[in-house]
């Protein structure tokens, strides 16, 4: 009987063993990544705010907000990922300050989308009259009203409490109906402009490579957009999934979720706009690589 004990006390352990490693693995995978992509977003942020045409352009100004967006939330996902993976428990304070960071930034990024598909959309079809309708005046209403949003999307949740734990209907309907909404609308948004840049790209009196660049940039923010509309579904996913599975399924499941919908999305921004744009592209590899290599014509 002793001899019957002692084997199952070593499968326990050798099973929670692997439990153990495999978390670890999987948190460092995720982790890593994470940290080099934040440190880039952050650089692009400051290389935002490194040179007057940045802060003077509406479309950078744009561009951003939607990294800072991002910046926050990826940096919250991860902390909440790492948390959870190492069961920590908090207490509701802590708890309620990051979930409300999730809940504001969770629609920062698709409303910054719908409002630079409009600036570019202006820009191609309408462009003589670009700068006295894109205005940095108007933006920073804009960037308002995408803020003032986000807080109300924050203030119609239940932080931490019993029917967030529980994933009360009710609630989750609401809460996801008001995130799909301005989602679908976003997505209704980037059709029409993206519609409307392609036959602008048509006319013999539009800048065809300008029209043509426009177009694939609004691809990419439906691509964006795309994978940004899972979100909503992760935590009911993983809720039923833990019901069903044992914790390290979940946790294999729950890493793959938040390598797709979390973090692949907001490293998106700022490879599309550090690499493609032709202005900031430069300056982003100076304050990239000029520390590395340590020359000072770089700096």
């Amino acid at each position: 009987m002793s001899n019957l004990n002692q084997s199952s006390t070593n499968s326990t352990v050798g099973v929670n063993f692997v439990g153990i490693l495999e978390v670890a693995v999987f948190t460092t995978i995720t982790s890593l990544p994470c940290c080099v992509f934040i440190f880039i977003n952050c650089t692009m942020l400051f290389t935002l705010r490194s040179k007057t045409v940045f802060y003077e352009t509406p479309r950078y100004v744009l561009v951003f907000n939607l990294l800072l967006a991002d910046t926050v939330l990826l940096f919250q996902t991860q902390s909440m990922y790492l948390m959870s993976a190492g069961r920590v428990r908090l207490s509701y304070h802590v708890c309620f300050s990051l979930s409300m960071i999730a809940e504001v930034t969770l629609l920062i990024s698709p409303l910054t989308l719908l409002a630079m598909s409009l600036e570019r959309y202006v820009a191609v079809c309408y462009p003589l009259r670009h700068t006295s309708i894109i205005t940095i005046r108007n933006t920073g209403a804009a960037i308002v009203m995408i803020w003032a949003f986000g807080f109300l999307n924050a203030f119609t949740s239940d932080y931490c409490g019993k029917e967030r734990i529980l994933q009360d209907a009710v609630f989750n309907l609401f809460r996801n109906s008001y995130i799909y909404f301005w989602n679908v609308l976003t997505a209704v948004v980037i059709s029409f402009t993206y519609i409307g840049v392609m036959v602008a790209a048509w006319s013999a009196s539009t800048d065809k490579v300008s029209a043509q660049k426009a177009g694939k940039t609004l691809m990419l923010h439906m691509v964006q957009l795309g994978i940004s509309l899972c979100s909503p579904i992760h935590n009911p996913i993983l809720y039923l999934l833990s019901k069903h599975l044992n914790r390290i399924i979940v946790i294999r499941i729950q890493a793959a979720i938040y390598v797709i919908i979390f973090m692949f999305p907001r490293c998106l921004n700022s490879l599309i706009y550090g690499l493609r744009d032709q202005i900031i592209r430069p300056v982003l590899m100076q304050k990239l690589f000029c520390g590395w290599k340590g020359s000072r014509s770089l700096c």
